[in-house]
């Protein structure tokens, strides 16, 4: 611990440099692309953290020791979703540090514990995680393909890069913002992330989710059945019942068989896809399909 008796020459080599909106954008961004790159067993993505948190602790932490426990500080176990958890978490980190050196230097009563820190990570990296997975990966990028998939069709090539780069820019600038109002925001920003106006949007995104799946099966997962026979002289086409009874059957019914495939077995895609490819085979083979 820095001695609270320090002259004023020491404290002011010792004082730590001010922190700036470039500062967090710059953190969030090291964190964005360092993300999954050192991911061990043992920490998760604690390395990529510290790597993205390296240039603030050297602004902020002059003396070599309190440096160091700051880097041991931020490498503890560390998992969670790229840009609302990551995003979030930096800032949030910025702005504890940075109010941790300025007591130290102070030589004042130092509230930004090591545990605080870390459980306010701990606190919020799963819960964001599930937010942000659920808005991210269940919702805008369906979204994005949904706009996508007619170019698709017609053969343009932006069909195939539009959903990759609007969905990396969206997660970008999601990042830069939640690291940067999470940094303003301070020790209240847990606070915000639960408060009744965010949780009813995360609600509404998720519901428009499961829609955005929903009309992507019912538009592009193209299953019908060729079965037609005759009754009592009459021809009888199945696939004409089904569309009376409810259009889009088959479709949805492929769609809830590898769901629950999934559920059950866990994300085993290759198996999924051969499976359903030779089901798919067989029952065309037969005449259903």
């Amino acid at each position: 611990m820095i001695n609270a008796n320090l002259d004023a020459k020491e404290k002011n080599i010792l004082a730590p440099e001010e922190i700036t909106a470039k500062d967090v954008t710059k953190t969030y961004l090291r964190w964005h692309f360092a993300n999954e790159i050192p991911h061990s067993f043992e920490r998760y993505l604690a390395p990529s953290l510290l790597y993205a948190m390296m240039p603030i602790l050297r602004k902020l932490y002059k003396d070599e020791d309190q440096l160091r426990a700051a880097y041991k500080r931020q490498l503890l176990f560390f998992n969670t979703q790229l840009s609302w958890g990551g995003g979030v978490i930096t800032g949030l980190m910025s702005s504890m540090e940075q109010e941790r050196a300025k007591e130290v230097v102070n030589g004042e009563e130092v509230t930004m514990t090591d545990d605080l820190m870390y459980n306010t990570k701990a606190g919020l990296m799963g819960a964001l995680a599930g937010i942000g997975d659920s808005i991210d990966s269940g919702t805008v990028q369906y979204i994005f393909i949904a706009i996508a998939v007619p170019w698709a069709q017609m053969g343009s090539p932006i069909g195939a890069l539009f959903p990759f780069v609007a969905f990396a820019l969206y997660q970008v600038l999601l990042g830069v913002f939640f690291a940067r109002s999470a940094f303003k925001t301070g020790k209240n920003a847990t606070g915000v992330m639960h408060s009744a106006g965010i949780q009813t949007v995360i609600e509404m995104l998720s519901i428009l989710g499961m829609f955005m799946m929903g009309i992507l099966a019912g538009n592009y997962v193209k299953v019908s059945s060729s079965l037609e026979f005759a009754i009592s002289g009459r021809p009888f086409v199945l696939q004409e019942t089904l569309d009376k009874i409810m259009p889009g059957m088959l479709p949805l019914a492929v769609v809830l068989g590898v769901y629950f495939y999934y559920i059950k077995k866990g994300l085993k895609v290759t198996r999924a896809l051969v499976g359903l490819t030779l089901i798919l085979i067989v029952l065309a083979g037969i005449g259903i399909l």
